[in-house]
C-alpha cells in the first residue's frame, strides 16, 4: 500500500501541457455549452473589466483527479492565461463534500467558457480514481493487499484510455490493460491471453499456453482456464504441463454459466448461486491445485467484479491472489460544479453559494 499512500498524499509531480493532446477546437468554443459562449460575448461588450473568482467543488468523499489536466487546459486555451490566478489541490488528494478543489480568478471572458470542460474533466477523472481506490481498498480488507488490474479497455470509447488509465493509477491500480492507459505515467500495458487465443488452438488450453510461453518467454506465465467451462480440470492440465513455470491461472467464467466442477460435485449445490466466478469454485480450484502440490500457482479472477463483490470475497477468505476489474471502475458518479462566487473582490454568487476558502489549495505558477 505504500505506493498508493504516496500517490494519495499528492507526492507526485504535476503533469504538464506536454502530456495532453487537446483538440484545438476547444479554443473556438466547440466543446463549450452555447450559453457560456453567449455570456462571453455579452461580457466582452458590456462588462469587460469585471474580475471574478470561479470555484469548483463536488459532494462526495473522493480521491481527486484531473487537476493537472484542467490547469493545462486553462493555460492552453484561456486568453492571457498569465494574468489568471489559479489555486488548486493535487491529483491524488482525498477530498470531502463541498471542499473547494480549485479556484480561478481573472477576467471572465478570458476563461469562463471553459467552465463545463473543467467540470467534465474533474468529474470523469475523480470518479475513476475514486472507484479504483475503493476497489483497491476492498482488495486489502483481509490484511493482505491483493493487486488490482484495470481492464476497462472494452467498456468505453478507446479515446478515453489515456486519461482513465492515469486516473486508475492515481486510485491505486497495480497495472493497466493497454499501453494507452499507461501513456501519461510512462509504463507499459500488461496482459496475458484472451479467449481468442485458445479458440485458435481449437480449445486446447495446453497448446495455447505453450505457444504463449515460447513467444513471450520473459512474461509470467498465466493461463486463462475458463474457455471450456471447466476451470479446475484445465487448471490442473496446465499445472501438470508447465510445473514451476506456471505462475497463475485466470478464471473469467460467464455470469450465465455453471462451471462443470459443480456438475461433478452436485452435493455442493443448493446454498449459493453457482453461476460465474463464485467463491465455491475458487475454493475448489485452490484445493485441487494444492492437493497436487501446485501451491505456487496464483489465482486471478475477472468478469463483473466491483467493490461489493471483492468485499464479499475478501470477508469470506476466498483464495484470490489478484483481481481484474473493468466496467465498474468507469462509472461516472461524481459531479463537479463551478460557481462564480466573487465579483471584483466582493461576494457575489447565486443563493446557496459562497466563497469557501481552503487552506490546502496551492498557488499554481
Amino acid at each position: 500500500m505504500k505506493e498508493i499512500e504516496l500517490k494519495l498524499k499528492g507526492e507526485i509531480q504535476r503533469l504538464t501541457n506536454r502530456t495532453f493532446k487537446f483538440d484545438e477546437r476547444v479554443k473556438d468554443g466547440w466543446f463549450s455549452a452555447v450559453y457560456f459562449l453567449k455570456t462571453r460575448e455579452i461580457v466582452q461588450k458590456y462588462l469587460k473589466d469585471n474580475i471574478v473568482t470561479m470555484q469548483f467543488f463536488q459532494k462526495e468523499h473522493a480521491v481527486l483527479c484531473g487537476t493537472d489536466e484542467v490547469i493545462a487546459l486553462v493555460k492552453t486555451f484561456a486568453d492571457r492565461p498569465e494574468e489568471l490566478e489559479i489555486y488548486s489541490l493535487k491529483d491524488g488528494d482525498k477530498i470531502s463534500p463541498f471542499e473547494t478543489v480549485l479556484t480561478i480568478t481573472g477576467l471572465y471572458q478570458n476563461f469562463g467558457y471553459l467552465e463545463g470542460l473543467i467540470d467534465g474533466i474533474l468529474a470523469r477523472r475523480t470518479s475513476v480514481a475514486t472507484n479504483v481506490y475503493n476497489v483497491v481498498k476492498a482488495a486489502g480488507i483481509s490484511g493482505k493487499q491483493k493487486p488490482v488490474i484495470f481492464m476497462g479497455d472494452r467498456d468505453d470509447h478507446f479515446t478515453t484510455q489515456a486519461g482513465d488509465g492515469y486516473a486508475a493509477y492515481i486510485g491505486g491500480a497495480t497495472a493497466q490493460a493497454t499501453h494507452a492507459m499507461n501513456e501519461w505515467w510512462g509504463k507499459q500495458g500488461m496482459g496475458t491471453m484472451p479467449h481468442a487465443l485458445i479458440q485458435l488452438f481449437n480449445g486446447d488450453i495446453v497448446a495455447a499456453t505453450k505457444a504463449y510461453q515460447e513467444t513471450f518467454p520473459d512474461d509470467d506465465l498465466i493461463a486463462l482456464v475458463d474457455y471450456n467451462n471447466d476451470a479446475v480440470t484445465d487448471s490442473l492440465k496446465v499445472a501438470r504441463a508447465f510445473g514451476d513455470d506456471l505462475k497463475g491461472v485466470r478464471v473469467d467464467t460467464s455470469r450465465t454459466l455453471i462451471d462443470q466442477y459443480f456438475l461433478r460435485n452436485q452435493h455442493l449445490l443448493g446454498t449459493f448461486d453457482p453461476r460465474g466466478v463464485n467463491a465455491e469454485l475458487i475454493f475448489g480450484l485452490r484445493k485441487a491445485l494444492d492437493d497436487e502440490g501446485y501451491h505456487h500457482v496464483k489465482i486471478v479472477v475477472s468478469g463483473g467484479f466491483n467493490e461489493t463483490r471483492i468485499v464479499e470475497f475478501e470477508k469470506n477468505g476466498v483464495p484470490v491472489d489478484l483481481y481484474g476489474v473493468g466496467g465498474s471502475l468507469l462509472k461516472i458518479n461524481i459531479g463537479f460544479t463551478g460557481d462564480n462566487v466573487t465579483l471584483n473582490g466582493e461576494h457575489q454568487a447565486k443563493a446557496g453559494r459562497k466563497l469557501r476558502p481552503n487552506s490546502r489549495l496551492e498557488k499554481v505558477e
